[in-house]
Formats: structure tokens, sequence, C-alpha cells
């Protein structure tokens, strides 16, 4: 089971535990019981520091499937979704995961499914509420303009809601 932290918190965690052992000359399961791990993870660490080093103990990206779109074509999007937002004269611009989706296939012809479009957004700083039994996705880090910052793409009832029109 993954233990609890971000990669940041984890690798802070291995290199405090590599200083208790080397330079502190604290015992294995001392170090174990300060930073909150196994013995066995205390060992494995300071083999892997011994072997390899400080890089040993850096924290490695999750592995995943990496985004079909580059980091342009984010930058991109974003500024099509806040454009098509201010289009509507700051009022809130209802837009389904489906509607996201067709947008990044026409202007990028990169093919999303729906259900996937919620990473794309979550990673660009979109956020997900639910009011009102509607879900909706904001722009949390619009600048300053009150009314732009509320403003909403509606998901419907969340990813039912694209299933349901399949059928």
């Amino acid at each position: 089971m993954r233990p609890i932290g971000t990669q940041k918190q984890l690798e802070e965690r291995r290199k405090q535990a590599i200083e208790l052992l080397i330079i502190k000359r604290c015992g294995v399961r001392e170090t174990a019981r300060r930073v909150y791990a196994s013995p066995s993870s205390v060992i494995r660490w300071r083999n892997a520091y011994q072997q390899y080093g400080q890089k040993a103990l850096e924290s490695k990206t999750p592995p995943s499937r990496p985004c079909r779109l580059t980091q342009k074509q984010l930058q991109k999007l974003q500024v099509v979704l806040l454009k098509k937002i201010n289009a509507d004269n700051n009022k809130t611009l209802f837009r389904s995961l489906r509607e996201i989706a067709q947008i990044i296939r026409k202007r990028f012809g990169i093919r999303y499914q729906p259900s996937s479009i919620w990473y794309i957004l979550s990673r660009l700083g979109w956020r997900h509420k639910k009011a009102k039994g509607k879900a909706y996705w904001f722009f949390n880090n619009y600048p300053s303009s009150p009314t732009l910052r509320r403003t909403a793409c509606y998901v419907g009832q969340g990813l039912r809601a694209d299933k349901q029109e399949r059928a």
C-alpha cells in the first residue's frame, strides 16, 4: 500500500532516513520509527543510496500514459475555453465533456473520450463542483475578475449524462 504524502514529501522522508542512518548513526529500527516506515523500507533505501547515491532517493514520476496534448497545446486549449466563456459576455457558459472533447478534436486533431476530459481540465486548473443537483467545471485561477471566477462549464449530471445521451 502506498504511504500517505506527496512525491516530494516521500522523497524528503527517504532523505531524512538516510541522514539519520549515516550522519547521526541511528539504527535501522530507530530510523524506521522516526520516519514512520518499516525497517525493510529503510534497509532498501540505505542499499539504494550506497549503490546509486542521492539520485536513488529522488521521487520518480508515477507510471501513467502521457498526455497526448503537448504543453503548448494545453495552453492553447485553456485560451480557447476562456475565450468561449468571454464570448458569452461573462455569463455562465455551460459545456459538457463531450463538447470539450469535440473542441480538442477539431482544434488539435486528437481524439479523447469524454470521460478522459476531466483529467485535462483538472490539470489546467479547472475544478469540479456540484450545486443544486448539477455538476459543472469552473476555472479556479482566473485573474481578478469576480464575474469570470464564477464562470462554469456545465457537465450535466456528471459523466452519467454523457452515457445517457448515447442510449
